[in-house]
């Protein structure tokens, strides 16, 4: 175990997590002259299936009540749909951005929860939730020279992280957690492929997301897609962790570094640094998700 008080264990796994997250934006950057959001997709949950055979042929699952096959599906397919958006993303528009969009994940939690669920913790969280919608229009308004369908992707891949992480926390009760993951990565690896055949089949022509055309990896290519795959799940590892070492509101608050680590990865590799109205468009999507957070936790200990 790390050298580190046990109090403070759980803010720095989150903190090493959304330096993997932010790293695998990384290499997926440097990777973008040869491969496509489905292309990377593909190689992204191949290494990470491979990984994730091993450790189960190592450790079988613990046996749960399962009975959810439908709802394991969707999770695999909501989070499949969520990376093709955030990959996509990434390849065009600066990483932070890309990051701040995909982390807008927990304003919609906050709401569907509230519409599909009734769950409603308080004025605060409905402030922040309108706080976050206004940073979201910030961080939109000075990219309009953007195609509107990179920021339509953008949204996208906030909407669809949420619904997937709603239904991971219904799963958990049903299956190992390791079972809830593989769901996401075979669909992650079938996916493209399936759309693959479905492209040569038809004659249908390639395009930048779904179509893709295969492509193998060249030279250093190899390194950086291996980085890809490995820095995501040196992040869902670490996940993992920090969410076992700690309260979900600290360590959910924790993972807005990611943005921050994703503005200066991009601005290594090339992005401009934010400006003004992005920048606190940027600021008030964290500040919302960490007061969502921390209500939560709050609401949580009163409850027990």
């Amino acid at each position: 175990m790390l050298p580190i008080p046990v109090k403070y264990r759980g803010i720095f796994f989150m903190l090493l997590a959304a330096l993997g997250f932010s790293v695998m934006g990384g290499a997926a950057k440097l990777l973008k002259a040869n491969f496509n959001a489905g292309q990377l997709v593909f190689y992204r949950n191949a290494i990470g299936l491979l990984v994730l055979l091993v450790g189960l042929w190592q450790q079988p699952v613990v046996k749960k009540i399962g009975g959810k096959l439908k709802w394991l599906l969707f999770r695999g397919m909501m989070g499949t749909l969520a990376l093709y958006m955030l990959l996509y993303c990434i390849l065009h528009i600066p990483l932070g951005t890309a990051m701040t969009y995909n982390l807008t994940s927990t304003l919609f939690i906050a709401l569907f929860s509230f519409l599909l669920f009734k769950e409603f913790h308080g004025s605060k969280v409905l402030l922040a939730v309108l706080l976050g919608f206004l940073g979201m229009l910030l961080v939109y308004q000075p990219a309009m020279h953007f195609p509107w369908y990179y920021n339509v992707a953008g949204l996208i891949s906030g909407v669809s992280s949420a619904i997937a992480y709603l239904t991971v926390g219904r799963l958990n009760t049903y299956y190992d957690a390791r079972i809830i993951v593989l769901s996401f990565v075979v669909t992650g690896v079938l996916a493209p492929l399936l759309l693959l055949g479905i492209r040569l089949l038809f004659q249908l022509p390639a395009d930048a997301i779904f179509f893709i055309e295969w492509q193998w990896p060249a030279g250093i290519e190899w390194l950086w897609m291996v980085v890809l795959g490995v820095a995501a799940l040196f992040g869902q590892y670490f996940v993992t962790l920090a969410y076992g070492a700690d309260k979900a509101g600290i360590v959910s608050a924790i993972s807005y570094a990611n943005i921050v680590f994703s503005v200066f990865i991009g601005q290594a590799l090339g992005d401009p640094f934010p400006d003004m109205i992005s920048l606190a468009g940027i600021i008030c999507i964290i500040v919302s998700g960490v007061i969502i957070s921390l209500v939560k936790r709050k609401t949580e200990l009163e409850q027990k």
